[in-house]
């Protein structure tokens, strides 16, 4: 409550990695530029577990606690609530709208899901709305729901800053979670296309991961040459990174979203990518702008982006990207979404 008047919206934010607590954050201040009061409820991160089942289980706790705590003892501390992801909503106190990436119907297969997916199943069906942050996030959240209750709503992405006059980094990737991330893959393309053709001045730079991560992942980078880890850096940073390099490039397993890939085209990177299953949402751009770089060829691809890129790859991708705009999320939730919230 904010002088005896309820919060218009109330965001229960899993914020279990960099991208979800962000994409919260440009939800956050995009509903307030519409004018809405809104204050976000942050779930205490819990220690790890060995299971993707037990993890969730975690956060799903987390998460309720943190909503809980949030929302009046009679419901009225909040006129909406937004979960964020469907781990957020497993275990709600009270029933809102779910912004998701990808359903653990996707992401969860097997034994990795066994209790999510019934359940979550359920929350989808319950919800008032469903907020996927793409349209291949809400195919995967079958069955088909009334548009009245589905808003695409994507998370914004933007130039980082002005383009420097020479990018000096050959090739960059993002290797936080490698398996998942596919970073052997991508290892191996880096070094067949060094044997092809032999760069001694330029590198590929592992961003997102320590050393010690790597090497606790069984990744020994003794055997490849022309790689430099740079770590874990803050957003800035980062994105300076990106704005010098030449190439992105990714092999994920499965893509739930994919931000970095997203963000590594707004500053101007080439995307080299496998065509990885999922709700990817920047495959379809990138073999729009230039079919040759995606492949399972990996390594063929890097050598095609290092040695013969379209000279217009770069502006075709900002015009892609506009639909990713912060301007085209505000008009989104201004005119779409908090009437349905509030309505």
């Amino acid at each position: 409550m904010r002088g005896g008047r309820a919060l218009d919206v109330l965001i229960v934010s899993l914020g279990s990695t960099g991208g979800l607590r962000a994409a919260d954050e440009e939800l956050e201040a995009s509903l307030q530029r519409a004018g809405a009061s809104v204050a976000t409820a942050r779930a205490d991160a819990p220690r790890p577990r060995r299971t993707l089942m037990l993890t969730d289980l975690e956060w799903a706790r987390a998460a309720r606690a943190a909503a809980a705590a949030a929302i009046a003892p009679n419901g009225a501390g909040a006129r909406a609530v937004i979960y964020s992801s469907t781990t957020a909503a497993l275990l709600w106190p009270r029933a809102g709208a779910i912004r998701f990436d990808a359903p653990a119907a996707g992401n969860r297969p097997g034994r990795h899901g066994l209790w999510q997916r019934p359940l979550e199943r359920r929350r989808l069906a319950e919800t008032p709305l469903l907020l996927p942050w793409s349209a291949g996030g809400l195919a995967e959240s079958a069955p088909p729901r009334a548009e009245e209750r589905t808003l695409v709503l994507p998370v914004p992405v933007s130039p980082s800053g002005a383009p420097v006059e020479s990018r000096d980094i050959a090739a960059i990737t993002y290797a936080a979670n490698p398996r998942k991330k596919g970073l052997d893959r991508v290892l191996s393309a880096w070094r067949q296309s060094r044997a092809r053709h032999p760069r001694e001045d330029e590198q590929l730079i592992l961003t997102g991961v320590t050393e010690e991560e790597l090497e606790r992942s069984g990744f020994d980078l003794s055997r490849h040459e022309g790689i430099r880890v740079a770590g874990v850096l803050g957003a800035a940073d980062y994105r300076a990174l990106l704005r010098r390099a030449r190439v992105f490039i990714a092999a994920p397993r499965r893509e739930d979203y994919g931000i970095a890939q997203l963000e590594a085209l707004a500053d101007g990177c080439q995307l080299v990518t496998t065509p990885s299953p999922g709700p990817y949402a920047a495959l379809p751009i990138a073999r729009a702008l230039d079919p040759r770089l995606v492949s399972e060829d990996l390594a063929g691809a890097l050598a095609v982006a290092l040695d013969a890129p379209l000279p217009d790859y770069a502006s075709g991708a900002r015009g892609a990207l506009k639909p990713f705009s912060r301007e085209a999320a505000d008009s989104l939730v201004a005119d779409r979404l908090l009437p349905r919230l509030l309505g």
